[in-house]
This record gives C-alpha cells, sequence and structure tokens, in this order.
C-alpha cells in the first residue's frame, strides 16, 4: 500500500512537474515537486490561520463604521459602555472584516505567487492593525481619526511604497533610520501587541486598570463594565486560566516545532468555550449569546461585505495627525517587508549576489495587496514571517502562496465558525507574536549607550504610552538629540582649543613687539 502511495505520488509529482503549471513556476529548476508544495503550503496556512479572527477582532475594536446612531439610546458615552444596539453593529463589522482579511490575504498571496514565484503567504500585518485601531481610530472612536480616513491612509501608504518599489528607492529610505531604532520598533510593537492581548476587552484580562498604579494584576471573575475595575476575586477569571492552558499548549508546540501550534492553541480553547452553559462559554444565556449562536451552528455561510467595502474618505487630511499616521505606517511597512522579504528568501536558497529572483516585483506585490486591502477596511498587507514553516517544509516556488491563497478563499464560507472565537483564546496568540517579535533585541549594541538609549526609549514608550508612533518619534528624537549633542561638543572643545591658540600666538606677538622696538633705538 505504501509503495503504491508513492508510485502515484511520484507520479503525480512528475506529472505537474513536466506540465505548463510546473514550467511555470519552475519546479525542476527550484528542486521541487507538487506535493512538496502542497505540504509547505498547508504549514505555512496553519501557522498564518490566526490571523483572520486575531485581524477583525483587533480591528473592531476601533469601532469601525459603527458610530453613535447606532445605539439603542444615544448618549455621549454609548460607545464606550455596553449597548445592545451598538454591540449589534460591532457584530458585523466583525463578520465584515473576517471577509476582508481572508479575501486580501487570498488576493496578496496569489498575487506573489503568481508574479513572483515566491512561496510566502501574505495578510493584515501585526503591529500595523494595533496601531490603527488603538492609536488612530482609538478604542470604539475614541482616537483623532475616524476609521474611513485611516483606510483613505493606508490608501496612500500603499500608493506610496508602491511608487518606492517602483523607482527603486526602498534600500535608501530605510538606511535613513538609525539602526537602533530599526531594531528596537519591533520589539517595541511587540510589547504592544502582548499587552493588548493581557487586557480583558481583547485578551485573557490578566491585567487591568487601578486608580493608585494606574494599572494591575487583574483576571479577576467580575469586573466594573464602566471602568473596567476589579470587583471579584483577582486571578478567579475561568476564562483566564482556560487562555493560559492553551498559552501553554502554543508554548510546548513551538518548542517541539510542531507546524501550526499557535492555531491547535487557539483552537483548544475555542472548542471548550463554544460549549454553553459553563463559566467559560461564548455563548451565554442573554440575547446577545442566543443570538451569536444561532448564527454559529450555520457552520457554513458565505457573509457579503456590507459597511468596510470602500470606507474611505480624504475630507480630514489637512490634520497633522494623518501625515504623522502616513509615514509611521510607510516607515513600518518598508522596513518590515524589506527584512522579511530577504530574511524568507535567504532561508529558502534564493539570494544570490545580494538579490533575489523578481525581488523588485515582489516589493510591488506587497505594495499593491494594501492597496487592495485598504479598499477592503483591513490595515496594511505584509509578508508574514510565518511562512518560514512552509519554506523549512520544502516550500521554493510561488505554487506554495498560490495553494496557501487557496486555503484563505476556502476560510471565506466558514465566517460564522471564525467570528466565533473568543477574546481569551486571541489573547494568548498576541503574547505570543509579542514573545517572537522580541528576539531582535539581541543585535542591538548595549554596549553604546548611544544606540542603547534611543532603542530603549523606542522599546518602552510604545506600550506605556499606548501609542506606536510615539516610540518611534521618542526614539529618533533621542538618537538625534544624542548625536548633536556629541557634534556640539565636539564644535566646543574646537572652539576652546582655537581661542588658546590665538591667545597663544597674541601673546606670543606681543613678547616680541618691545623687543624689536628697542633694536630700531639702538
Amino acid at each position: 500500500m505504501g509503495r503504491d502511495w508513492n508510485t502515484m505520488q511520484r507520479g503525480l509529482d512528475e506529472a505537474i512537474s513536466k506540465s505548463k503549471v510546473g514550467k511555470f513556476f519552475k519546479l525542476e529548476d527550484r528542486k521541487s515537486s507538487f506535493t512538496r508544495e502542497l505540504r509547505a503550503a498547508t504549514a505555512t496556512f496553519l501557522t498564518m490561520a490566526y490571523i483572520i479572527s486575531v485581524n477583525a477582532t483587533i480591528l473592531a475594536d476601533s469601532g469601525g463604521t459603527c458610530s453613535i446612531s447606532d445605539c439603542t439610546t444615544a448618549t455621549p458615552d454609548c460607545m464606550l459602555k455596553p449597548n445592545a444596539g451598538y454591540q449589534k453593529c460591532l457584530s458585523k463589522l466583525k463578520n465584515d472584516l473576517i471577509v476582508g482579511t481572508a479575501l486580501s490575504s487570498m488576493i496578496g498571496s496569489i498575487s506573489m505567487g503568481l508574479l513572483a514565484n515566491l512561496p510566502l503567504g501574505l495578510a493584515p500585518g501585526m503591529g500595523a492593525n494595533a496601531y490603527l485601531a488603538y492609536n488612530l481610530v482609538g478604542f470604539h472612536a475614541s482616537g483623532p481619526i475616524s476609521y474611513k480616513t485611516a483606510m483613505a491612509i493606508v490608501l496612500v501608504e500603499g500608493c506610496a511604497f508602491l511608487a518606492i518599489a517602483i523607482l527603486g528607492l526602498r534600500a535608501k529610505l530605510a538606511r535613513l533610520i538609525p539602526s537602533s531604532v530599526r531594531l528596537a520598533c519591533a520589539a517595541g510593537i511587540g510589547l504592544f501587541i502582548a499587552f493588548v492581548g493581557l487586557q480583558a476587552h481583547q485578551g485573557v484580562g490578566l491585567v487591568g486598570p487601578d486608580p493608585s498604579t494606574l494599572i494591575t494584576l487583574s483576571a479577576c471573575k467580575d469586573i466594573n463594565s464602566d471602568s473596567g475595575e476589579c470587583i471579584g476575586g483577582k486571578m478567579q477569571s475561568p476564562t483566564f486560566w482556560l487562555g493560559l492552558v492553551g498559552f501553554i499548549i502554543m508554548c510546548y508546540g513551538l518548542m517541539k516545532n510542531i507546524k501550526g501550534s499557535m492555531m491547535y492553541g487557539m483552537l483548544f480553547v475555542t472548542l471548550i468555550s463554544w460549549i454553553r452553559g459553563t463559566s467559560v462559554t461564548i455563548f451565554p444565556n442573554t440575547p446577545i449569546g442566543d443570538s451569536n449562536y444561532e448564527y454559529f451552528k450555520n457552520v457554513v455561510d458565505f457573509h457579503k461585505i456590507e459597511s468596510t467595502f470602500g470606507a474611505i474618505s480624504f475630507t480630514n487630511f489637512n490634520k497633522s495627525e494623518v501625515w504623522v499616521a502616513l509615514v509611521t505606517l510607510l516607515y513600518v511597512d518598508v522596513l518590515a517587508t524589506t527584512g522579511t522579504l530577504y530574511t524568507m528568501a535567504e532561508i529558502g536558497g534564493l539570494v544570490n549576489e545580494g538579490a533575489f529572483e523578481r525581488e523588485y516585483m515582489a516589493y510591488m506585490v506587497d505594495a499593491g495587496a494594501t492597496i487592495v486591502g485598504s479598499a477592503l477596511g483591513v490595515s496594511p498587507i505584509a509578508t508574514y514571517v510565518e511562512s518560514t514553516a512552509g519554506i523549512r517544509e520544502g516550500g521554493r516556488t510561488g505554487l506554495t502562496a498560490v495553494i496557501v491563497g487557496i486555503y484563505f478563499g476556502l476560510s471565506l464560507f466558514f465566517t460564522p465558525i471564525i467570528t466565533s472565537v473568543p477574546p481569551w483564546a486571541i489573547g494568548p496568540s498576541l503574547v505570543m507574536v509579542g514573545v517572537l517579535m522580541m528576539k531582535v533585541v539581541k543585535d542591538i549594541d548595549w554596549e553604546n549607550i548611544k544606540e542603547a538609549v534611543p532603542a530603549f526609549v523606542t522599546i518602552i514608550l510604545m506600550p506605556l504610552t499606548y501609542s506606536i508612533s510615539n516610540g518611534i518619534v521618542g526614539g529618533i528624537g533621542i538618537y538625534i538629540a544624542l548625536g548633536l549633542s556629541e557634534n556640539v561638543v565636539g564644535w566646543i572643545k574646537w572652539l576652546i582649543k582655537l581661542r588658546r591658540m590665538v591667545v597663544r600666538e597674541h601673546n606670543q606677538v606681543s613678547a616680541t613687539t618691545p623687543a624689536e622696538n628697542n633694536l630700531e633705538i639702538i
């Protein structure tokens, strides 16, 4: 039986390798095969699939296109407090964002495979989505920029990145930022994302607000819906302990290099949370819980995008916050894409003399996918480092990316299941993303104060000020200030030295002048 299967597999691989499809993707040239690419695509998708629900949940926290008019009772703070009408709007918004995430990931991945022939999966980037949801639009539209304006910023950023890629300015732009700040950005964004995953509204609820210390240990069984403060016993939240088990599963899987470990941890927590009548259920016996459960029972359903498609507005582009956001998103996108693409190409053995085949096309695909994503209402699209899972399985061509895109396309028909993933299943994955993003700190020169201080400021400001842009601006500002102080001190020393030389020469002239006069008298 095993021999027959191997013979069938070899026959299939040979047939596809010699077909037009095989020649188009250069399967033989890159010493790969169809079944190997299929395994690679499956591994990549399993490690990336968490982004469908995670991204939609994060962006839904912004409130999207929901407004005060959706509230059951329209009061000034109805969007920040439990409100049946507003929650119903958020539920529909999340469905839209799940479709937008899956669709943009499908388009981006297939385009990367067909146009750049690289085994890389694309999806809305972690970090950029948190920046958009919590810094620009703010939690439930409490920020300085509207959701539609934020999508316009993403659109312009994608167009600017596309222009940079076409003109070949990507590397030059990336070098303008100090290396220590570049490295610190990844770590700072990781801490920011992990911090989000530890909070109640988006994660496991381990930390919460405190009137004295601002933040404290929480995981409470009961929480004040208005202030978020703990009114029950700390560390008694059943959903926190369930989320912690999911986190341990993720950690163990990653320790043993099990493909899809993050997905398995989320799946375990989610399956337990789907059981009604328990203290950890996501379907409580409430009107909203009953409504969500009825939708969940559909299992298969194709949801049309209603509110986020084409939700773009340029009316508020005269605000300074818009241009700061544009520069921040462009900077993060350029650096992340540059680093990720080179890393993936090197792992796959595709780099030759500092470059890889269809490099510029890959950058243009990434930028073009961001433009498509903005039209669908999601944050900038990025090439995912999770693609290494597929590359390690032998993926070497764009066929891997195309199959990943097909998987994302199939997920469009399972919206009821994806929308029912609870926050305490998503929170552990956010913390794990933070863990994985922290590894870059080892490349920072901590012995050099000029490099260490800007890096530390960048890292610490992002979670503590709840702003990615604050961290970037703070890090660059400190770096410039230290550089200027070094130059100013150098100039001052030079001026002091110059003054001493002038005084010395003046004294020498003064000392010789009387002698010369006396000589003339004699």
